[in-house]
């Protein structure tokens, strides 16, 4: 049991250590992580590495870190996640017409129940995005010039 947890702490050390020697300016690295950060928490699996590459491009960040950031999101995260995207969403927007039984719905109230749920997906999602990213990205900055300033290699 030890030796399962020594492991995981040292993979989480050699993680940290990567995220170190990327390279860039602190600032490049940081906003490499913060729009990282901000597409993991959009809904679109699969396509959200390229959306923080694609932003990474725009913002001239770091995309290893970029991609990095978008993991955020993983399978054990998901369902807080996007939880609170969507009440998010509802706090914004307004609480959505519940659902009715299924069978009863017509072809016209199922695409506006899609409707309701998506738009507060989806304004919850550019929020908690746009906070958590500007954290995670002013935090990183904080460190690296903590550390950069005085010299200290991390490990």
């Amino acid at each position: 049991m030890s030796s399962i947890f020594l492991n995981i702490l040292q993979k989480f050390r050699d993680l940290i250590v990567w995220f170190w020697k990327q390279e860039g300016t602190p600032a490049k690295r940081a906003r490499g992580l913060a729009v990282g950060v901000f597409s993991g928490c959009f809904p679109f699996f699969g396509l959200q590495t390229l959306i923080g590459i694609f932003l990474a491009t725009i913002f001239r960040a770091n995309h290893l870190l970029a991609i990095a950031g978008t993991w955020i999101s993983n399978p054990f995260t998901y369902f807080p996640l996007y939880w609170l995207n969507y009440r998010v969403g509802e706090v914004f927007v307004g609480e959505g017409n519940h659902l009715k039984a299924f069978h009863h719905l017509t072809r016209k109230e199922l695409w506006d129940q899609g409707l309701i749920f998506s738009s507060r997906i989806l304004l919850g999602s550019s929020i908690v995005g746009l906070i958590t990213g500007i954290i995670s990205g002013l935090t990183f900055y904080a460190v690296l010039k903590f550390f950069l300033k005085k010299r200290k290699p991390l490990f």
